[in-house]
This record gives structure tokens, C-alpha cells and sequence, in this order.
């Protein structure tokens, strides 16, 4: 149980990295990470009465997605693409 809080909360300095690196992805690819973040949000309710492995994986991808979708308003981290 305690394990399983902790990899939990590993999720959010590396949803905060990952959403640093990608941060030009974060304005056009939005309604992917949305929906990734719906959908992981969803089967893990699902699958926290079957089973525990595929929950918490879930709970890590909905946690590292629910990141990148605040910090896409965040003026100062999101920048357009330069093309």
C-alpha cells in the first residue's frame, strides 16, 4: 500500500518534466492529452475492482496527463511552436 503511494506520487515531478520537455506540444496536441487524461481517468475507476497493477498505472498516466492539462494555461510554460 505504501509502495503503491509512492509510485503515485512519483507521477507528478515527472508529469511536471515531461510537460517541460514537450512544452511546445502541450498547445497543439491538447485535445490528445485531454483525452488521454479522460480515458485513463475513466478505465481506472474500472479497473480499481479488478485489478491493482492496471489501476496503478493508470492512476500514474491520468496523474502525469491531468499535469500537462493545467500547465497548458500557464502562459510562461506553454510556447507555440517555432516553425
Amino acid at each position: 500500500m505504501f509502495l503503491n503511494f509512492i509510485v503515485l506520487l512519483a507521477s507528478i515531478p515527472i508529469g511536471l518534466l515531461i510537460s517541460w520537455l514537450a512544452r511546445d506540444e502541450l498547445i497543439d496536441g491538447f485535445i490528445y492529452i485531454k483525452l488521454l487524461y479522460l480515458i485513463s481517468f475513466i478505465l481506472m475507476i474500472i479497473f480499481s475492482f479488478y485489478d491493482e497493477v492496471v489501476m496503478l498505472s493508470l492512476g500514474f498516466i491520468c496523474i502525469v496527463s491531468y499535469i500537462s492539462v493545467l500547465k497548458r494555461f500557464d502562459a510562461r510554460w506553454a510556447v507555440k511552436r517555432k516553425r
